[in-house]
């Protein structure tokens, strides 16, 4: 299992014009073979008087499941600079289709792979990209007297709070990245005098987006 990697959170499109030939990017998150693919179809669909619908994705923990298709184009000048752009980025469980209205000039090999990974380039920075981390929900229930150590701890270890309750005893949920579980475990049971109780709640993958700290359950785990 991946302890971090990056993904696509919410898709884009982008556009280049290279010598009157339009590309248009289109990158969106795909965690299955079977989302990437449709992906793939409802872009052809979408630009069906296109000359091309080239492509590229990866899926799988281990990149399982990477494709890439030039759809007409001479062989490797269109699917693998695409691909190249998601490898580089270092993206995971994502697809990428540019689209190409041919302009009437041709763009020679070394022309055809620059423009498609450029245009990729584009699609990517359209989408909004984040770092799912691998962690745990982390329970800690103690006493009032630690509740501003606890506060502290989190807010220096930058360690998301997921909630708060306050009655007779206060009782947190952090957010724990897995590599680091054992670590914080020992810090708080320290920070309190060994005052805290401790659960782990739940195994999961979390990321800061744009609205806030979001929760992946396992089923969105890279596989």
């Amino acid at each position: 299992m991946l302890e971090k990697y990056k993904t696509i959170y919410t898709g884009g499109e982008g556009e280049i014009t290279e010598k009157k030939s339009r590309f248009i990017a289109g990158a969106y998150p795909a965690e299955t073979e079977e989302e990437a693919l449709a992906f793939i179809e409802r872009t052809r669909k979408k630009y069906w008087d296109a000359r091309h619908n080239c492509y590229a994705y990866t899926v799988g923990q281990n990149r399982e499941f990477t494709r890439a298709g030039d759809d007409g184009e001479p062989s490797g000048t269109a699917g693998r600079p695409i691909l190249d752009v998601l490898l580089g980025e270092d993206i995971h469980n994502a697809v990428v289709v540019v689209t190409r209205y041919f302009g009437g000039i041709l763009l020679g090999t070394g022309g055809l792979t620059r423009a498609y990974s450029r245009a990729a380039s584009e699609g990517l920075r359209a989408a909004v990209v984040v770092e799912k981390i691998h962690g745990f929900s982390l329970a800690i229930g103690t006493d009032y007297t630690a509740l501003g150590r606890l506060q502290y701890f989190a807010g220096e270890q930058e360690l998301p709070i997921l909630e708060a309750e306050y009655t007779n005893r206060v009782r947190l949920k952090l957010l724990v990245p897995a590599d680091r579980i054992g670590t914080v475990e020992k810090a708080v049971t320290e920070a309190t005098g060994g005052r805290a109780e401790l659960q782990r709640e739940r195994e999961l993958y979390f990321a800061r987006t744009p609205e806030g700290v979001k929760l992946f359950p396992e089923s969105g785990m890279a596989r």
